[in-house]
């Protein structure tokens, strides 16, 4: 069953967009480019002759979505609202997972890693244009990360990685996670005898 929250707000939204609709018309639920970084998650109308064999399907108020095989696993815990502000109404669609399937808590410490850096710390480095990548864990337990985008030579690096980074990663792997080390910085320390 995939837990894909659709609010009350959004609820109705979408069973007065139907009323408008042909009997019978439902909504479905999507990823496009799941499993990227440029995976977006999106709704249209899906009406009874467009859904497939292999669609999961979700009951809500009035209305049923369906959910395509690719992108189930990319929706867990996506989150559908209908919120209203001074600029008007819009829809929200959020899906941490859409980037990057949810992992096993049995899957390799390198794979749950590289997961919260695409789930959480890309997000948050995403707005000053930034973006870290996994490099690899190494023997005694550090997390070597190489910084990308506009974090490349930036001053706050430093603060950002010791800070922010390295505490949310050591908290979130506590016992597994030793440090967290930016590449430049290993490289230089691993030459720095000759």
């Amino acid at each position: 069953m995939s837990n894909i929250l659709i609010s009350e707000n959004a609820q109705s939204h979408f069973g007065k967009l139907l009323e408008q609709q042909p009997e019978g018309t439902n909504i479905r639920v999507f990823v496009v480019n799941p499993g990227t970084q440029n995976a977006e998650c999106g709704v249209s109308y899906c009406p009874q002759d467009a859904i497939e064999a292999s669609d999961t399907e979700l009951t809500f108020n009035g209305f049923l979505a369906y959910v395509d095989e690719l992108s189930l696993p990319f929706l867990e815990d996506a989150e559908i609202d209908f919120v209203t502000d001074k600029m008007g109404s819009q829809l929200t669609l959020k899906a941490p997972n859409a980037k990057m399937r949810k992992v096993s808590d049995d899957a390799s410490l390198l794979e749950r890693v590289e997961y919260v850096i695409q789930t959480q710390v890309n997000p948050q480095l995403a707005g000053h244009g930034g973006h870290i990548n996994l490099i690899e864990i190494t023997e005694d337990g550090a997390a070597v990360i190489q910084f990308g985008g506009g974090c490349n030579g930036c001053s706050m690096v430093d603060v950002t990685l010791k800070d922010g980074i390295e505490k949310q990663l050591l908290e979130e792997f506590s016992g597994e996670l030793t440090a967290v080390r930016d590449v430049t910085e290993h490289a230089a320390g691993d030459h720095s005898y000759y």
